[in-house]
């Protein structure tokens, strides 16, 4: 599965390289750098209002050369953001001012790696603003008062409440830019800072924050992201998509790499800080650079770009902080000597701008969850809108060609030849196995259950969230009672499941078993898991139909998260006639509205969906064929309502009953310990 997603990803990285190298004339140069300017901004999403900071200083702490302030100020209303405010003490007018943005520590700037670097530029003559990026310091979204920590770390901080902005259809990389704009309107409200020179740099996390907000503020003269820079190719061989704030949705698709957002900022001086044993491929970053620096020759700046190596691990090396020193004192004219400094560091606790330590326990304030449910609450005012006033097969002819588009699924033009791979027969049932060519190089395993009496030529698809051989396991009460009305059962696996998954790649965001980085790069290159699995599912009722061709109907039963792929599938492909749904849950909208909601279920999701289109709109879209759902459940896992005026079953169960054929959508809470069997098998009849 992830493997396909990078094919795909190359393939389109391939595309972007071919296009730089059309590249000629500054001319050529500059009108490439206002079309990807323009393509960054549509692909971050519409950034928030600027409303008043409504700044304030906390605390102040005294040094003999410099001092600190401790400031709140609110990047969007109610969002806060903990900061502190580094000033020289001896100044000769305006001062130049350095951004710093921390890298993925749970103290965010506090840390004694990033204050060495802050207190070295103060001590140089720079005032430095050092913020807490969301899920960091004293900004953390999960915090548990009791246990006096968050229940995830930094990463997952992000993605997990990311995941959520991607169901929204934007990637949470706007909320950390945004930080990082407004951090520089809060410079420019003081009254000792230059507002002509001003720089921003970071390591790691930090790294990312300072590429893309230097991107798109103009403000930003001078930009140093150390410890980020590569290419996604690379990205993408080696430790893959990293947590949510780093990927914009389809950045590759749409020809965004890692370079741009250096080249966007010609000729404004930027230097890459690297290490040549990173997890960000150095190899990478060579390459980039390499690209950049032309890039910049070619608007006649070369000499304003540069990179600096130096040998270790992802990591901050005096050889590298000198030359950022240096870096900003040549640009932000600030002459001086680069030597890196002892200097002593504070305690943790020194520099808290919050009584506290936490906005959760002192000011409360918004989170990435809270101000993207808002979001999703206007994105399903209008779908209810778009709902009331198409007419129905406007409106399900609409979202079918929607649920193509944002799910990337395109009808399967190549099938290739099924491989029979064995048979073995029971006393009532025979057991034939094959491989059937699925996307990319992936061989579907597939497992065909016929009865030896009473064939009543329909095959019944069982996809299992687990696979097919816990499904042959722990449902065989079931496979045996369907086997004894009659009907065939074909039981099989998609990418990313049972024989077929989770794969290798887990990443810096696995959460409860859950790979988000491999969702990630389906984000990435506009090909979503759900659109890779439902293209499989229809490579399946194809071999059934053409090279099996002895049944005359087709129903699918799904269990689990996989009842998505199932609804895509039945939408595109009309052969499915009778769906089943077990414990599916019933809404991506659903899952953006849990502030806790279930992991696995992310992976059959589809970002951008709920302002167009969503679960209960591909059920509604499948009248008049028998659909069934079994024990549904919400976005955190619980059982959700199962009546007709449920929230997110309400739809459907209104456009089957103005069909006339109410009867056919029908939906059932079997208790625990009960079989479902009996429930499925009338429903087959």
């Amino acid at each position: 599965m992830y493997k396909s997603s990078c094919e795909l990803a190359f393939k389109q990285l391939r595309e972007r390289k071919a296009d730089i190298a059309l590249l000629q004339s500054k001319n050529d140069y500059l009108e490439r750098q206002l079309a990807v300017k323009a393509k960054l901004l549509k692909l971050i999403g519409p950034l928030p209002e600027k409303t008043p900071l409504n700044a304030r200083v906390t605390g102040v702490i005294k040094k003999e050369d410099y001092r600190v302030e401790k400031v709140i100020y609110e990047s969007i209303p109610g969002y806060y953001v903990t900061a502190a405010l580094f000033l020289p003490e001896k100044r000769k007018g305006r001062a130049p001012a350095v951004i710093y943005a921390s890298g993925h520590t749970t103290n965010g700037f506090r840390s004694e790696t990033y204050q060495h670097i802050i207190i070295n530029l103060v001590k140089k003559g720079f005032v430095v603003l050092a913020f807490d990026p969301i899920g960091q310091g004293e900004r953390l979204q999960y915090y548990n008062e009791k246990e006096g920590k968050s229940r995830f770390g930094p990463t997952i901080e992000h993605s997990y409440p990311g995941a959520q902005c991607y169901i929204s259809g934007y990637s949470p990389t706007k909320y950390f830019i945004w930080d990082g704009i407004r951090s520089v309107d809060y410079l420019l409200t003081r009254k000792e800072v230059d507002p002509e020179r001003i720089g921003m740099t970071g390591r790691s996390g930090g790294g990312t924050q300072t590429a893309y907000t230097a991107a798109v503020d103009d403000r930003i003269l001078a930009a140093a992201p150390e410890c980020f820079i590569t290419s996604m190719e690379y990205v993408l061989k080696t430790i893959g998509p990293q947590d949510a704030e780093q990927n914009l949705v389809h950045m590759i698709s749409e020809g965004i790499d890692h370079a741009d957002l250096l080249e966007v900022r010609a000729p404004r001086p930027g230097l890459m800080i690297t290490t040549t044993r990173d997890f960000f491929s150095i190899q990478g970053a060579r390459e980039t650079f390499d690209e950049v620096k032309q890039f910049y020759e070619g608007v006649e700046a070369g000499d304003q770009m540069s990179m600096v190596e130096d040998d270790d691990v992802h990591t901050s090396t005096i050889k590298n902080r000198e030359a950022m020193y240096a870096f900003f004192q040549k640009y932000l004219d600030n002459p001086g000597d680069p030597g890196d400094l002892e200097v002593e560091i504070f305690d943790e606790k020194e520099l808290w701008v919050t009584e506290t330590g936490q906005l959760a326990t002192s000011l409360k304030g918004e989170t990435l969850y809270s101000l993207n449910k808002k979001i999703v609450a206007n994105q399903r005012a209008k779908l209810k809108f778009l709902r009331s006033s198409e007419d129905f097969d406007e409106h399900i002819n609409r979202v079918a060609n929607e649920a193509k588009q944002l799910s990337g699924f395109v009808y399967p033009e190549h099938f290739g030849q099924a491989i029979f791979s064995g048979r073995s027969v029971n006393r009532e049932y025979v057991v034939e196995k094959y491989l059937v060519p699925g996307s990319g190089e992936t061989m579907l395993p597939v497992a065909l259950f016929m009865p030896v009496e009473k064939q009543n030529k329909e095959v019944v698809l069982l996809l299992n969230e687990h696979g097919m051989e816990h499904a042959a396991g722990k449902d065989s009460l079931m496979i045996h009672s369907i086997l004894k009305q009659g009907y065939s059962l074909l039981l099989f696996d998609v990418p990313g499941i049972g024989s077929l998954g989770p794969g290798y790649l887990k990443g810096d965001a696995y959460i409860d078993n859950t790979s988000y980085n491999q969702w990630f790069a389906g984000i990435l290159t506009n090909k979503s898991l759900v659109g890779m699995r439902t293209e499989d599912i229809l490579r399946i009722t194809h071999f059934i139909e053409t090279d099996i061709g002895e049944f005359k109907s087709i129903s699918a039963i799904a269990s689990g998260a996989t009842g998505s792929e199932l609804l895509h599938a039945a939408l595109f492909d009309k052969s499915i006639q009778k769906i089943c749904l077990i414990q599916p849950f019933l809404s991506f909208a659903g899952i953006a509205l849990e502030p806790e909601y279930k992991p696995v279920f992310i992976p059959s999701t589809v970002a951008g969906a709920i302002e167009k289109y969503d679960l209960p709109d591909l059920m509604a879209a499948l009248t008049p064929r028998k659909v069934l759902i079994i024990n549904p459940l919400s976005g955190n896992g619980d059982p959700a309502a199962a009546d007709k005026k449920s929230c997110f079953l309400a739809y459907p169960n209104i456009v089957y009953t103005q069909k006339g054929v109410g009867k056919n959508f029908r939906h059932s809470v079997v208790g625990d310990g009960e079989p479902v069997y009996d429930q499925i098998i009338q429903w087959l009849k």
